[in-house]
Formats: structure tokens, C-alpha cells, sequence
């Protein structure tokens, strides 16, 4: 349905815009693909072409308050027999600063919040400018999306509502709550916190917690810090716990599930402008008392100006046995519009049930080629070979032009 009255929209807009034309701004991205991959629902080959569209029209009125933004996406199966497929992502029409104080956006749009994300058809209303806390709601049908298109039903909805601090340049602190009903039962029922504070421009704390009200659990709970000692230098820690959680509605939430936690320190280290290095070690708390290890290196090279090589190395020890990963990319500007790029990828893996350790390879061969200033065309094909699939090749061509 999307595809038929988007077009119509737009043109609807195009002749419209000729009576404020006088600052009107469209801007935006085409990109056409064309895709060839293994369909793994019924295992067969499938090739798609397809067709993306961004879109922002803005400076609508004279003051530069009202603008309307779009995006989303057609594809057409040739030969797998899937045919025509199309989802609308976006297009919402924003006013702001309406009295100093009020933002408002109507239409389809992704809403973002510390306790939920949802794409809504529906509204979002801020009011700013009030003193040091903002406030934001959303509310609308929850747009769910399906392989065939959208999967809602009557009674999908979701509302949040949120307060933050506003005008505070080193501070972020936002506490919200998120709703969401699935054929007018409630499914979600989440209130969030996050939290940012940069400290005398070396050191930022941040971290960000979900409570699931109806389990009465955290379903996520995150803790981080970065600390800059020097200019080319930054050291990492967090600490991250999820607790699967699913909607109240779903057949899925009689299950019982484990804690995964983690804890995360990271070092990033620029030596000068040829190389660069980073490391790292992550613990793992699985149920059960499952433990596991992961000890990361890698580095990047850049031995002359139009080629940069990424070298990464990981090592796992404990829950999933002793496996190993590597993976090496490498990209080459023949010429300013021209370069090429290729990679490959090795990695040892151990599945529940299976008694042996897999591996698994890729290999990537890639170029990206600037036709004008605002076009580009890119392709990249890759091969892949697992227990699954001794060779599955598969690869995308990109046409972009930006307007």
C-alpha cells in the first residue's frame, strides 16, 4: 500500500512547492541494487533489484521551521518467485520552535527513546526551552513489518513519554517510559534511563538501563567509561547485562531464559599516521556458571597514503571451547574516484549439539568508483564456505546519486 500513495505524495508536494519556492531545499539519496544471494527459507538462488529512496525538503516556509523528511525502500524478485516487496521506513512532516518552545512531527517515523524504540504512524510532540528539563511523548500504530510487508493488526500501538535535561553542553540525563499493545493487550511495559557526562574533556561516563515492569527484571543494564590520557590514546571499560525478555503477549515469554553479562576493557592507541593499534579482553558470565574469555588484538597500516590494511585477531577460551578468529580487509585508491578493496575472514566455532569445532571463511573482493561529485557506483562480491554451504557466493552492485 505504501508504494501506491507514496508517488502520489510527492507529487502532490513537487506542485505545491512553486508557490514558497523562493527558499525550498530537496535533498536526498537514490541508490538502485541489485542484489544476488541464497534465499535460506528455501534454499535457492534469488536475485533482487531494488530501489531506495531518502528524501528531506526543507526551508518549506520562510523562517526554516517546517520540514518534511522521507525513506524507504522497493525491491522486485526475478527469479525466486517472492515478486514485488516495498516498506515505507519513514515520512513525517516536523515543525519547529513553534512559540520558542514546541517540536512537533506527524506522519511515519522511528521514535527513540531510553525505554523502547518503535516505528510509529502517529506523533511526537516536544516542549523545550522551559528550563533545565525537556519533555517528549510519542504515540501512534506500531508499525511492524513483515517478509511479504507489514504484519500489524488492529490494536498495535505505542506510547512514550520522556523528561531530560536540556541546555546542559557536558550533560545528558533522559528517564522515560514505553508502552506497547499488541491487539489492544499491552506487551511491552518498560521505564529507561540513560545517562552521559564528559569530565574536563579527558574522561566521559555513560551507561543506560531498561526495567521490564511486567517480569520486574532489568532486561538491560549498561555501565561505561572512556578515559583520554592522551590525544592519541583511549582506554575503554564497560560493563553490559541483558536479561531476555520478551512481549507479555508472545508464546515465547513462558520460557526460561539465562543473565548474560559482560565486562569489556579496551585499549585504542594511534602511534602515528601509518599505524594504529588496539586490544582488548572481554569476560563473559553465561547461566548456569558458563564462563568465557575473548582476548582481541588488531592494528590498522596505512604504508602509503592510498593503502590502508585492517588487521584483527581473536582468541576465545571457556563456554564454547578454545576458538580462534581472524580477519584481514585492505582498501586502495588507484585514483581519486577509483578503489579497490578485497578481505577475507577465518573463524573456528562450536555449536551446542555438535561434538567437533566448525570453521568458517569469507572472502571479499570489492571497488567503489566516484562517476560525478554526487554519484558513485560500488560492488561487492563474497564467498562464503561453513558447514553449511561449501561455496555460497553472493553480492550487491550500488548505484548512489545524491541530490
Amino acid at each position: 500500500m505504501a508504494a501506491k500513495w507514496v508517488p502520489r505524495l510527492l507529487l502532490t508536494l513537487t506542485l505545491l512547492l512553486p508557490a514558497t519556492a523562493w527558499s525550498v531545499e530537496i535533498h536526498g539519496r537514490s541508490s538502485t541494487q541489485l542484489e544476488w544471494f541464497n534465499n535460506d527459507y528455501n534454499d535457492q538462488r534469488q536475485v533482487e533489484v531494488g530501489q531506495y529512496l531518502r528524501l528531506s525538503i526543507t526551508n518549506i516556509d520562510k523562517a526554516g521551521k517546517f520540514s518534511i523528511y522521507g525513506y524507504g525502500r522497493m525491491n522486485q524478485d526475478l527469479n525466486n518467485g517472492e515478486g514485488f516487496n516495498a516498506r515505507l521506513y519513514y515520512l513525517y512532516a516536523e515543525y519547529r520552535d513553534l512559540f520558542d518552545k514546541v517540536d512537533i512531527r506527524l506522519g511515519r517515523q522511528f521514535v527513540n527513546y531510553a525505554a523502547g524504540t518503535a516505528i510509529i504512524d502517529g506523533g511526537q510532540v516536544g516542549l523545550k526551552n522551559i528550563g533545565p528539563i525537556a519533555f517528549s511523548a510519542a504515540f501512534g500504530r506500531n508499525v511492524i513489518f513483515g517478509l511479504d510487508g507489514e504484519a500489524g493488526h488492529g490494536g498495535d500501538l505505542a506510547l512514550a513519554l520522556s523528561a531530560y535535561l536540556y541546555g546542559f553542553r557536558s550533560t545528558d540525563l533522559e528517564v522515560s517510559w514505553f508502552r506497547k499493545w499488541d491487539r489492544w493487550d499491552v506487551a511491552r511495559d518498560t521505564i529507561g534511563a540513560t545517562f552521559k557526562q564528559n569530565i574536563l574533556n579527558s574522561l566521559k561516563v555513560y551507561g543506560n538501563t531498561r526495567f521490564d515492569l511486567t517480569s520486574e527484571t532489568f532486561s538491560e543494564v549498561l555501565g561505561g567509561v572512556k578515559y583520554f590520557p592522551m590525544s592519541n590514546l583511549v582506554l575503554t571499560g564497560e560493563y553490559y547485562q541483558s536479561y531476555p525478555t520478551f512481549d507479555a503477549t508472545s508464546f515465547y515469554s513462558v520460557f526460561a531464559v539465562d543473565q548474560y553479562q559482560e565486562a569489556v576493557f579496551r585499549a585504542d592507541y594511534t602511534i602515528n599516521s601509518m599505524i594504529t593499534l588496539n586490544g582488548g579482553y572481554t569476560s563473559q558470565w553465561f547461566g548456569e556458571g558458563g564462563r568465557g574469555h575473548i582476548y582481541h588484538v588488531g592494528c590498522g597500516l596505512r604504508p602509503i597514503d592510498s593503502l590502508f590494511i585492517n588487521l584483527e585477531y581473536d582468541n576465545n577460551q571457556g563456554y564454547n571451547g578454545s576458538t580462534n578468529g581472524v580477519l584481514a580487509n585492505a582498501y586502495y585508491d588507484i585514483t581519486k574516484t577509483l578503489q579497490l578493496a578485497a578481505g577475507i575472514g577465518y573463524d573456528v566455532y562450536t555449536r551446542d549439539l555438535v561434538l567437533s569445532d566448525g570453521t568458517a571463511r569469507l572472502y571479499w573482493i570489492g571497488g567503489k568508483y566516484r562517476l560525478a561529485k554526487n554519484m558513485t557506483a560500488s560492488l561487492r562480491i563474497e564467498d562464503n564456505s561453513n558447514e553449511r554451504y561449501t561455496n555460497d557466493v553472493q553480492g550487491r552492485f550500488v548505484f548512489n546519486y545524491d541530490f
